[in-house]
Order: structure tokens, then sequence, then C-alpha cells
């Protein structure tokens, strides 16, 4: 009996051993817990606190800003686009912001920007080049890629032809094939970037695309002010430019000839030459 009455005691005694190690071990949890937010609360304060000194210590304000790789933007519009400050410490600029603020300008197609401690910043731009305008009603800027990179306002770049008879879906993107009329123009644009061109781009007023027929080129006299006319067609560019520098050569060296009006290159096994003339007339036409 007795041994039977001493056995709830000692259970009693198990449960109340039991419930005081659980009651021990989630205060050393919490504890441990508390323990380690303090820690990271203190890491924190200590990186903003270190963060706040850096950023706003004299020994790393900036005395040298660099900017390269411009044209036609000048270095003062590119830190204006930029948003730094003069009198900025460089390492509170953040550098991936300040570049998509730099590509937001149409005028920039690459940009890198990078602190070098302890008071500099360099940004360098690499720009659109502008090769031709393309008219569509309104005029915009078609890079070396024959992407629109952005539209002409005012006078813009001098010295660019003028591309009319296209259309929006005519127009290079990226993914998709071009056009045939815009693949003709951008294979004449580029023969018109090679050294010694006898037709260089900057001598080339207008292009007019004609879907069916194919380029004319307008070229302008300097000493008449009137315009002179290049019909190539499509196809065998690299050929008709050729042709063409052949014909000029020839005509320079005739002594009765003073100019012409239009050379029609179209058929390649028959050049024909309108001189220069008062009233239009099919007699007046040369055929090389």
């Amino acid at each position: 009996m007795s041994a039977r009455r001493r056995q709830p005691k000692n259970h009693y005694k198990n449960s109340v051993i039991k419930r005081r190690a659980r009651i021990i071990g989630r205060v050393t949890s919490f504890l441990k817990i508390m323990s380690g937010v303090v820690f990271l609360l203190g890491i924190s304060f200590g990186f903003i606190f270190g963060y706040d000194f850096l950023t706003q210590c004299n020994y790393f304000k900036m005395e040298t800003l660099t900017v390269t790789g411009l044209q036609q933007l000048s270095p003062e519009q590119a830190i204006k686009q930029a948003q730094i400050n003069p009198e900025v410490n460089i390492l509170s600029i953040n550098l991936s912001t300040t570049r998509k603020r730099l590509l937001a300008n149409a005028w920039i197609k690459e940009a890198e920007v990078s602190r070098e401690l302890p008071n500099k910043i360099h940004i360098s731009i690499k720009e659109h080049r502008p090769l031709a305008i393309l008219n569509l009603g309104r005029q915009f800027l078609i890079n070396h890629d024959g992407q629109i990179f952005k539209e002409k306002f005012g006078f813009g770049p001098g010295n660019l032809p003028i591309i009319g008879g296209l259309e929006f879906s005519d127009i290079n993107i990226p993914g998709d094939p071009r056009s045939i009329p815009f693949k003709a123009v951008m294979n004449v644009l580029r023969l018109g970037q090679q050294a010694e061109s006898v037709l260089p781009n900057r001598s080339i007023k207008r292009i007019h695309v004609d879907k069916e027929i194919g380029l004319t080129l307008y070229t302008p006299d300097h000493e008449s002010g009137r315009l002179k006319i290049i019909k190539l067609g499509y196809n065998d560019y690299p050929g008709k430019y050729d042709r063409l520098k052949n014909v000029l050569l020839y005509l320079k060296k005739e002594k009765n000839f003073s100019d012409f009006d239009s050379i029609d290159l179209n058929d390649s096994s028959r050049i024909v030459v309108s001189p220069v003339r008062v009233e239009s007339s099919p007699g007046n036409r040369k055929e090389v």
C-alpha cells in the first residue's frame, strides 16, 4: 500500500521538473533570439552610421569629373542629364541610377559611370551616330544600324541625306527582316560612307524611294543651286557606283559637255545621261 501511495508523488515531481525544463528552454531560446536581434540591430546601426559618415566626409568630395565620347552633346548637357552636383561626395552617387539617367537622353546609346577613390568620377558615353533623316510626315534621325533613335527638331545635324517615300512598316525592327526598299537605302548609305566614294553621303541632298522603280538620288550643284538627279533603281549598287565613277570621269574629259541634269543607271547595260538644258528634249539625252 505504501508503494502505491508514493507513486503519484514521484509522478508529480517529474511533471514539475519537465515543466520547469520547458520554461527554461523557452526563456533560453527567447534570450538567444533577442541577442541575435540586438546584434543585428547593432550591425545595422553601425552600417548606417558608417555610411552616413563616409558619404558626408569631405575626404571623398568630388574634385574631378571627366566625360568622354561626346560629339553631339556638350559636357555640360551630359552632366545635367546625369544630375551630378559639383559638391557631391562620390560615395553617395548611385552609379546604376546615374547610368539610367544618361540613357534616358535620346542621343546616348551606351553609358558607363565609375568612381575612382578618393575624389574622381568618370563618365564614358557612346552616342548614336546619325546617318540620315527619315521623312515620314515627321522627320526622324536614324543611326548607322538603321534604327530611329530620336525625332529631329529644329536644324539638327547638317549634311544628312533626307529619305522620302518610305512608310513606318518599312523601318528596321530588331529581329525582323528589313523591307526591300529600306534595305536598298541602307546599302546606298553604307556605300556613301566608304573612303573616296564617288557619291559620299554628305553630297546627297535627298533619296527618294519608289517601291516599284527603286532609288533616285538628288545631289546639289553648289554653283547653280539646282539638284542633279541620279537614278539607281534596285540592286548591284557597288557596280552602279563604279560605273557612275567612270561616267563622271568620261564626262569631265568631254570638252563640249558642260554638265548633266540626270544620269540613269537603272539598266546596267545602258546608261543615259541628260545634259543641262533649258527645255527637256529627248534629243538632248546621251547614252554612254
